[in-house]
């Protein structure tokens, strides 16, 4: 996908949120805006919206002087999310269809997303996920494409919703052990995206094969990514794409068998999937 014209102010306002998430004073937090106001009127409309993020988040982290400009609201998301742990571990226990009671609450984590230009209350979205219909629902291909599968690929996403993530990879080893699993991070910090660290500290590197894709983009940027990274991509049997920002980066891919969970938090996103704004997704191409 390429930025819309409405993508330009929702990434300028990022400059505000990250000056709330800094506890910037009032002299950085304009000059954060101001530069990203200025980027903006040179936007290239080639190129997608985590491409453009990329280029405004690096420009702010040297102006904020920080390497991880969400490193606190990081660490308290991952707290929040692994908080919710046990109640949805007893959710999965009693369930008749433990896959699609594991994909809503991976779908459901994907509300963590501090780039969405609408936000949604986690502690809400768990409640009636596991009531809410796919707006898009491949699940029943998604779930035959997964018994004959041999290799699986996660692109994670956000930082907090890759706890979620967890119980998902989990809940697939144990449904199908035949399957190796491998998770795709951030190469670097990204706005709220996961990268190594995170992932790390959540056990991925005890779970299944972690692998850091190598882009700077908020999403799987095939151009971007490692060697490494683009042959896994290439080879998995399927993958599942977590969030908006890997949806926009691979909406067109070169492979198929690619499918998207997430939950729709624009209006460009929501426009490209001909749904609204709220509906959550399992779309499989």
């Amino acid at each position: 996908m390429f930025i819309d014209e409405a993508c330009v102010s929702c990434i300028v306002n990022q400059s505000t949120k990250v000056a709330n998430a800094l506890g910037a004073d009032a002299s950085l937090e304009q000059k954060l805006y101001s530069h990203v106001e200025g980027l903006s009127q040179t936007f290239s409309y080639k190129k997608s919206p985590p491409e453009i993020a990329a280029d405004v988040y690096e420009d702010m982290a040297m102006i904020a002087k920080s390497v991880d400009l969400y490193e606190a609201v990081k660490k308290a998301s991952t707290k929040k999310a692994a908080s919710f742990i046990p109640s949805l571990e007893k959710k999965l226990k009693k369930s008749s269809n433990k896959l699609l009671t594991a994909t809503k609450i991976a779908v459901a984590g994907n509300v963590i997303d501090l780039a969405a230009a609408v936000e949604f209350d986690l502690e809400e979205e768990l409640e009636k996920i596991f009531e809410t219909a796919f707006a898009e629902d491949d699940f029943e291909k998604f779930a035959l494409k997964l018994a004959s599968a041999k290799s699986l690929l996660v692109l994670g996403d956000n930082v907090g919703e890759h706890i979620f993530d967890y119980l998902f990879i989990e809940t697939v080893q144990a449904l199908y052990p035949q399957i190796e699993v491998s998770y795709m991070v951030r190469g670097n910090p990204i706005i709220n995206d996961v990268t190594m660290k995170e992932a790390k500290e959540a056990g991925f590197d005890r779970l299944c094969q972690l692998v850091d894709s190598g882009v700077n983009t908020p999403g799987f940027t095939y151009d971007r990514a490692n060697e490494v990274s683009q042959k896994l991509f290439d080879s998995a049997d399927l993958v599942v794409s977590k969030g908006m920002g890997n949806y926009e980066c691979l909406t067109p891919s070169h492979r198929r068998d690619i499918t998207f969970l997430l939950k729709v938090k624009c209006g460009v996103v929501a426009n490209s999937l001909n749904k609204n704004i709220g509906d959550i997704i399992c779309k499989m191409v």
